[in-house]
């Protein structure tokens, strides 16, 4: 039986690593074991912040309508209540994006809330 040296795939597996870790800093782009742990580590947080990016979004849109609603003399909540009584569905990113780039769609959508909280 002949001897199989694993030279040229393990070498191809280290600068597969290696090249995915340019950017790091310190040795962790350098020596293969500081970078492998450095690899597992930077894709399991990017895993998980990408998950956790939907949630930032969202908290974003909230403050933003928020912000809008209250310059209109009412609050998130009054806000949001007034648009589901109404039965007007608009997701929070629109609304969002009408509250800073046209102001005067959103007024027309706290218009609808107001008269749908007075009834």
């Amino acid at each position: 039986m002949t001897r199989v040296s694993s030279g040229t795939t393990r070498k191809a597996r280290h600068k597969k690593i290696l090249k995915m870790t340019k950017g790091h800093q310190g040795v962790r782009n350098r020596l293969y074991k500081s970078a492998k742990e450095s690899l597992l580590h930077a894709l399991s947080y990017s895993y998980a912040h990408r998950r956790k990016k939907k949630n930032d979004l969202r908290r974003l849109w909230n403050i933003k309508i928020n912000a809008a609603a209250r310059a209109n003399g009412l609050s998130y909540n009054q806000f949001i209540y007034g648009l589901k009584i109404s039965k007007i569905n608009v997701n929070r990113k629109m609304l969002a994006s009408l509250a800073i780039s046209d102001p005067d769609a959103f007024n027309i959508f706290i218009d609808k809330a107001k008269t749908a909280l007075k009834v």
